[in-house]
């Protein structure tokens, strides 16, 4: 069922992208938060960790295998692959200050911390974001053409 488990990679490529566009938004709409809920200060920049699933084997011990140099019976098959969110985690990165006495969170010098958010980091990796969910949108639907055309095959 490999052309299960490719779709299956494909899925998880458009869910990990997916979080992660919905994180990027997130961190936008708080661009200028100086509050967030129970008051530990100014909104901090939030990422996406992924981490690649283990999949059938890897390139290097099929080619092992293929050369004779491991058992058979030693590459064992998952039927996982792909990629998983394994965390989402706040940018320790120190956060903007800004004069403004006038400002309802200003400390005693007038400072106001403004939260670590770039607004060009942040489109930056909303356009890459959306550049490998086109490419992952891209690789399912070609598994779908070559699953038409094999159905077709057998008409």
């Amino acid at each position: 069922m490999a052309f299960l488990s490719s779709m299956n990679i494909t899925g998880s490529g458009l869910t990990a992208q997916q979080l992660r566009l919905d994180v990027i938004a997130e961190n936008i709409s708080n661009i200028n938060t100086t509050r967030v809920e129970g008051g530990e200060g100014s909104y901090r920049r939030k990422l996406v960790v992924m981490e690649a699933e283990a999949g059938r084997d890897s390139f290097r011990s099929v080619l092992a295998r293929a050369a004779g140099q491991v058992p058979q019976a030693a590459g064992t098959l998952s039927e996982r692959g792909g990629v998983r969110v394994t965390q989402i985690v706040e940018d320790q990165s120190p956060l903007k200050l800004q004069y403004d006495p006038t400002h309802p969170d200003a400390d005693e010098q007038g400072y106001v911390e403004l939260p670590n958010v770039d607004l060009v980091k942040e489109i930056t990796d909303a356009m890459a974001a959306t550049q490998a969910y086109s490419a992952n949108v891209t690789a399912f639907n070609t598994l779908k053409t070559v699953a038409t055309r094999a159905l077709d095959i057998g008409k």
